[in-house]
C-alpha cells in the first residue's frame, strides 16, 4: 500500500472521529437545552441531531475519496462502465485461457507424434539393421546357390553337345556300315558272277581268278572296316548310354537345387582354416582336425541327427600329398570341399577333396574395390537399396577375381549404415559411392569393406563417421 493511501485513510478516520465527537456534543447541548426544530419535540430533535451528524460523516468520508482518489472517484462515476469491461475482459481471458488449453493440446499430441516418429526410427533402423544381416546372408546362399546351377547347366550343355557329337558320329558309321555292307553285296555278287564264268572263260582262268583273290582280299578288307567299325559304335553307344546318365543326373541335381532338397552342393567348402606349420606332426593334426570339422558339418547339412560316425571319405595319398605340401612354415589355406552333389538323408558317405592354397594379401586397407556413381536425391529407396545391393555384390565379385576364397562380405559400421544412406540422400548432385576395404585381406577372407561418398575426388562422407 502507498503512503497517499496511508495518509487517506488516517484523514478519514480523523475526519469521522471529529465529526462524531462534535455531533454528539452538539446533541447533548441540544438534550439539555430542550430545543426544538422544525416544530420537533427536543427528544426528536435530538434524533434527527445525530442523523444529520452520521449523514455528514459520510458525506465527509466520500467527499474525501472522492477528491483524494482517482482511481475511487472514476469506479463510483464510471462503475457500470468498468464492470461491462471488467466482464469482457473476463471473457477475453476465458477465451485466451481456452486457446491457451487448445494449444497445449496441440503440443501434447505434437510431442506424441514426435516421440511416435522418434520410436517408429529406431523401428525402421532395428529393421535396417536385421535387413541387411539377412540381406548378408541371402546373397550368400543366392550366389552359392546361381554358382552351383549355372556349373551344373554349363556341365549338363557341355554333356548335351558331346551326345549330339556322339549321336552324329554314331548315325555317321551306321551310314558307313550300311554302304560297306551294299559295297560287300556287290561284291559277293561280282564274285559270283565270276564264278559262274570260269566254265564258259577257260582262257580267263588265270585272270579271272586274280581279280577273285582280289576281290576276296578286298571283302576281308572290308569285313575288318566294318568289323572295327562295328566295335566303334558299339564303344560309342556305351559312351552314349553314359552320358544320357550323366544328363539325367544332373538334371536331377538341378530339380533338387531348385526344389530345396539338395543338402550339399558339388565343390561346398565343408570346413577350412589357416594352417602354419611349426612343430612335427602339425601338418597332421591340422589336417585331422579339419577332417572332423567337415565331417560334423556334413552331418549337421545331412540332417543325419546325433550321428558319430565318419561319413567324410578321402583317398589317404591325397592326405598324405597335402600333408607333405604345407609343412614348408608358410601360411595356407587348407580346404576341405564336397566331391559331388547329396540330398537330405543321405548316409552313404560324402566324398570330399582337400587343397590348399598360400594364404597371400590379397587387398590392403583403403583399396577400392568397387564404384558406384548415383544421383541420391533422384533414386527412390527401392532404387537406392538396388544401387547398395549392385555396390556388394560388384565387390564380392571382385573379392573373387582377386583370389578371395571366402564369400563372406562384412560391411563396417552397420548401425550407422541408416544415418549415413539420410545424409547421402541430401546430396543434390552426382556422387561416387565406393566400397572400401577396411583391414588388410589375405586369401582367406573376408573381405570387409567401408562405404564411402566422394564428390570432385573428395571424401565428403564416410560410413564409419
Amino acid at each position: 500500500m502507498s503512503d497517499v493511501g496511508l495518509i487517506l485513510i488516517l484523514v478519514v478516520l480523523v475526519l469521522g472521529g471529529v465529526i462524531a465527537t462534535v455531533g454528539d456534543r452538539l446533541g447533548t447541548r441540544v438534550g439539555k437545552a430542550r430545543l426544538s426544530l422544525f416544530n420537533l419535540r427536543p427528544k426528536q430533535t435530538a434524533v434527527v441531531v445525530t442523523i444529520l451528524t452520521g449523514t455528514l460523516i459520510s458525506a465527509s468520508t466520500l467527499g474525501v475519496l472522492l477528491l483524494a482518489s482517482r482511481t475511487f472517484r472514476e469506479m463510483v462515476l464510471n462503475f457500470g462502465r468498468i464492470q461491462a469491461d471488467l466482464r469482457a475482459t473476463n471473457r477475453d481471458l476465458d477465451k485466451v485461457t481456452a486457446d491457451l488449453k487448445t494449444t497445449d493440446q496441440r503440443k501434447a499430441e505434437v510431442e506424441k507424434d514426435l516421440e511416435q516418429a522418434r520410436s517408429e526410427r529406431a523401428q525402421i533402423e532395428e529393421y535396417l539393421k536385421r535387413l541387411n544381416a539377412n540381406l548378408q546372408v541371402s546373397v550368400a546362399r543366392q550366389r552359392e546357390t546361381d554358382a552351383q546351377l549355372r556349373r551344373t547347366e554349363a556341365q549338363r550343355d557341355l554333356t548335351r553337345n558331346q551326345l549330339e557329337t556322339v549321336s552324329q558320329q554314331a548315325l555317321s558309321l551306321r551310314n558307313e556300315i550300311n554302304q560297306l555292307e551294299s559295297e560287300q553285296q556287290a561284291l559277293i555278287e561280282q564274285r559270283d558272277q565270276v564264278k559262274a564264268q570260269i566254265a564258259e572263260r577257260d582262257a580267263q582262268i588265270a585272270e579271272r581268278t586274280a581279280l577273285i583273290e582280289k576281290r576276296d582280299r578286298e571283302i576281308n578288307e572290308r569285313d575288318q572296316v566294318i568289323a572295327q567299325r562295328e566295335a566303334e559304335l558299339k564303344t560309342l553307344e556305351q559312351q552314349r548310354a553314359f552320358l544320357v546318365a550323366a544328363v539325367q543326373q544332373i538334371q536331377q541335381d538341378v530339380e533338387q537345387i531348385r526344389r530345396g532338397d539338395l543338402a550339399i552342393f558339388r565343390t561346398q567348402v565343408l570346413s577350412s582354416g589357416v594352417v602354419r606349420v611349426v612343430e612335427q606332426g602339425g601338418a597332421k593334426a591340422a589336417v585331422d582336425q579339419l577332417l572332423q570339422l567337415a565331417n560334423q558339418t556334413a552331418i549337421e547339412s545331412l540332417r543325419l541327427g546325433q550321428n558319430n560316425q565318419q561319413i567324410v571319405q578321402i583317398p589317404i595319398a591325397e592326405v598324405q600329398n597335402l600333408i607333405q605340401q604345407i609343412q614348408d612354415g608358410k601360411d595356407y589355406l587348407v580346404r576341405v570341399q564336397a566331391g559331388a552333389n547329396y540330398v537330405l538323408g543321405d548316409d552313404r558317405g560324402v566324398v570330399v577333396n582337400m587343397s590348399a592354397v598360400p594364404n597371400q594379401v590379397v587387398f590392403l586397407a583403403g583399396d577400392t574395390i568397387a564404384t558406384q556413381t548415383l544421383e541420391p536425391s533422384k533414386l527412390s529407396p527401392q532404387d537406392f537399396q538396388k544401387t547398395l545391393q549392385d555396390l556388394i555384390a560388384a565387390s564380392n565379385a571382385r573379392a573373387r577375381v582377386a583370389g578371395v576364397m571366402n564369400d563372406r562380405l562384412e560391411v563396417e559400421k552397420l548401425l550407422s549404415l541408416g544415418s549415413f544412406i539420410d545424409q547421402l540422400r541430401r546430396y543434390p548432385n552426382s556422387i561416387e559411392l565406393r566400397a572400401v576395404a577396411s583391414d588388410v585381406t589375405y586369401t582367406a577372407g573376408p573381405l570387409k569393406i567401408e562405404l564411402v561418398a566422394v564428390q570432385d575426388g573428395q571424401v565428403v562422407l564416410r560410413a564409419s563417421n
